[in-house]
């Protein structure tokens, strides 16, 4: 393989074969018996090794081999080669895992601390601010992705190397690189921060007895469960069968179809309508620029009105306009420009999945 344009149609095929949901379910069941402290760093560490061995690509074989084990051990969109969609993510059981973590730390109002808090907000208002500014560093890392394979592109031809090649193996070893310090940087709780690289620890034992009885008090659902206990069948099946949540399922099910294909394929999108591998990196800079404000704006409107499941509702007005457009514009692809224009105002769209989660919480 000297180009990856011809992985386009393998890339294509591969959605029919991506069985993650039903992986994803099963290991984050096991995760709080394996301990999220472990399993982040290890989940990490081998997603980037796999991503890393796509600099090999020898076939279609190999290809399909490499997409499925990403798929599967799926972390998020942090240094993914962006162009050409092979790692195609949006946050497996990387998130659910990181919360978990930290809530072992931090009480519900000291956890949004960490990016951005006022005193006078109310908890509700906490949470989705953290929940928004969250998947605003999503969007950041895409466009640090896409500058950094812009830069490196410009190897191509470098030890007989196609840009590419040597995307995957730089983004791949800089993943590497966070996941084997995550080892050394995530205790298992707090009260065992001490270890032999860390003899002191992150508190004293008075500190220790302050931060623990304060989760407890704040949640004390809290210990009912350890951090090495499994959720179990009995459990996992009670909280499918809780009625109150199916409408947050259902929408999550459905509320990202529209938005989904145009975000995983805008790369290849943007090659069929002419722009150069150069030009295309640089060309999705700008949706996820707009997208930050969108999100931001819909989540200072939302906390202001105090109201989320109206506030929500903006993002399917913003998608469908644009969506009818790529359907029934007839120059769609034959102007390249007014193409990209729409794709771009549609991947802008304010992002409803803080707010989704702010009502998981209150439920």
């Amino acid at each position: 393989l000297t180009d990856a344009n011809a992985l386009q149609t393998t890339t294509t095929e591969t959605s029919s074969f991506e069985f993650r949901f039903f992986v994803r379910t099963a290991i984050t069941a096991c995760i709080k018996e394996i301990g999220p402290d472990r399993w982040i760093p290890i989940q990490i560490v081998l997603w980037s090794v796999v991503a890393i061995s796509q600099c090999a690509l020898t076939g279609r074989e190999t290809f399909l081999i490499t997409r499925s084990l990403l798929g599967i051990l799926e972390v998020s969109k942090f240094f993914k080669p962006d162009y050409y969609q092979f790692a195609d993510s949006f946050l497996g059981g990387f998130i659910p895992d990181i919360v978990l973590w930290l809530s072992y730390f931090y009480t519900a109002r000291e956890l949004p601390i960490r990016l951005r808090y006022d005193q006078n907000w109310s908890k509700a208002e906490s949470l989705l601010t953290h929940h928004s500014f969250f998947w605003t560093s999503l969007s950041v890392t895409t466009i640090v992705t896409s500058l950094l394979a812009f830069a490196v592109f410009h190897l191509s031809g470098v030890h007989g190397w196609a840009g590419w090649r040597w995307l995957f193996l730089i983004e791949g070893l800089i993943t590497l690189s966070i996941g084997l310090a995550s080892f050394f940087m995530m205790p298992a709780s707090v009260v065992q921060t001490k270890t032999w690289f860390r003899p002191n620890g992150w508190f004293t034992d008075r500190e220790v007895a302050i931060v623990a009885n304060r989760v407890l008090r704040d949640d004390p659902s809290k210990g009912d469960m350890h951090n090495r206990q499994a959720v179990t069948p009995r459990r996992l099946w009670l909280a499918i069968k809780d009625y109150h949540m199916w409408p947050i399922y259902f929408i999550g099910v459905v509320a990202y179809i529209p938005q989904s294909p145009p975000s995983s394929y805008i790369t290849l999108t943007l090659r069929s309508l002419g722009f150069n591998k150069f030009t295309t990196n640089l060309l999705t800079i700008p949706a996820s620029v707009f997208h930050i404000g969108t999100l931001l704006l819909i989540t200072w409107i939302s906390s202001r009105l105090n109201q989320w499941s109206l506030v929500a509702i903006f993002q399917g007005l913003w998608t469908l306009p644009c969506l009818i457009a790529l359907r029934f514009w007839p120059h769609v692809i034959s102007n390249a420009w007014g193409t990209y224009a729409v794709v771009t105002v549609l991947l802008s769209y304010p992002y409803c999945h803080g707010m989704l989660q702010q009502s998981e919480c209150i439920i």
